[in-house]
């Protein structure tokens, strides 16, 4: 399986949905854990980063900064 390149700002696809309903979450901070937060009701949690990517289904939105729109 291949593995899927996340950065900080990205909205991701989760397996499974968080109890209000959606599998949407944003990536809000990045280490050794990752805190997510869902898009949905805006609840965020701490999750160690080897659970979040087995979790991880897909990456929906990259927060990747090309550089004409850093221009």
């Amino acid at each position: 399986m291949e593995k899927k390149e996340y950065q900080l700002g990205d909205v991701v696809q989760m397996k499974k949905p968080h109890p209000c309903g959606t599998n949407e979450m944003e990536i809000i901070r990045m280490g050794m854990d990752i805190r997510i937060k869902c898009v949905g009701c805006k609840h965020s949690v701490l999750v160690p980063r080897t659970k979040f990517e087995s979790k991880l289904k897909k990456i929906l939105r990259s927060n990747a900064v090309t550089d004409e729109e850093s221009n």
